[in-house]
């Protein structure tokens, strides 16, 4: 069932075990009401497609993930025919006989023979949570592609024909804004930017998704993440969901509260360029000092 109102969403998001606003919540719930598609976008590490999930397990959806890329085109995104499947039965055709060509060809191109991929899954799938994930990795060109499904929720296969989602999918699209999107696919969509939470809202998530994780030590790692954001200078800061891995870490080591020694070691968990390691590095001294 659908929720019936943004407090609901809250509620329910919050049992997945992901914490939402009163802003974010409300987005979502318009989402599903209006039927239209909702685009994140945010930092890397925000929680977007966390979100996407959440949303899927709360209303009991299956969840169909398209992965965004440079160069992807609409093959990738809607369906493709299973060639060696096709070659077998062309080879069990002449063994039985032989059949007239045209039969033959004709029956190349039947449904068991389609791989559908996440955009025509979710479509046949309906309904279903459609996540196409980072969008702004890829070109004008699918942009275009997806802003024609969107409208229609329709995709034409010229062997077999049109498939049209009898219910149209939950549509999520997510953006760390590496590049701007057009406007025509804005349009289509309802819009939210999601940003780096709070330290109160930060320890609240660290200790709901990862409980194992005292209160002690869920605070001092989200400060943390909390002051290398606002430093600037780091290549990638840390989003919450490596706030989570490195809580997650130092909590395996047995570690109770955050020390410069268990904190040099997994900052692995933390940090992903080289550079920005041996800046942290030098910033936990710092701030483990005062």
């Amino acid at each position: 069932m659908e929720p019936t109102s943004p407090a609901d969403v809250t509620a329910r998001l919050q049992e997945t075990g992901y914490l939402s606003d009163g802003d974010l919540a409300t987005v979502v719930f318009l989402s599903l009401r209006m039927q239209r598609p909702l685009l994140l976008e945010g930092e890397p590490g925000t929680g977007k497609t966390a979100l996407a999930e959440a949303i899927a397990e709360s209303l009991g959806l299956p969840l169909v993930r398209l992965q965004c890329y440079e160069g992807i085109d609409a093959t990738q995104a809607l369906y493709d025919w299973d060639f060696p499947r096709q070659i077998l039965h062309l080879r069990a055709l002449e063994a039985a006989g032989g059949a007239d060509v045209e039969e033959a060809e004709k029956s190349l191109y039947d449904e068991r023979f389609l791989l559908a991929r996440p955009v025509l899954a979710a479509l046949q799938q309906a309904p279903a949570v459609l996540l196409v994930d980072e969008v702004d990795r890829a070109d004008d060109e699918f942009e275009a592609f997806l802003l024609e499904v969107l409208s229609t929720y329709q995709v034409s296969i010229p062997e077999l024909g049109t498939v049209k989602a009898v219910t149209p999918p939950v549509v999520i699209l997510t953006s760390n804004r590496t590049r701007e999107l057009h406007d025509a696919l804005k349009r289509r969509c309802l819009y939210h930017w999601i940003d780096h939470p709070g330290l109160d809202r930060e320890v609240e998530i660290l200790r709901s998704r990862a409980p194992e994780v005292s209160e002690t030590l869920a605070r001092q790692v989200a400060t943390i993440a909390q002051q290398l954001r606002q430093r600037g200078d780091l290549e990638k800061p840390p989003g919450v969901a490596e706030t989570l891995d490195w809580a997650r870490a130092l909590q395996h080591l047995g570690a109770t509260e955050v020390d410069l020694e268990t904190s040099a070691r997994t900052l692995g968990a933390l940090v992903k360029y080289r550079e920005d390691t041996d800046r942290v590095k030098q910033a936990l001294d710092q701030m483990l000092r005062t």
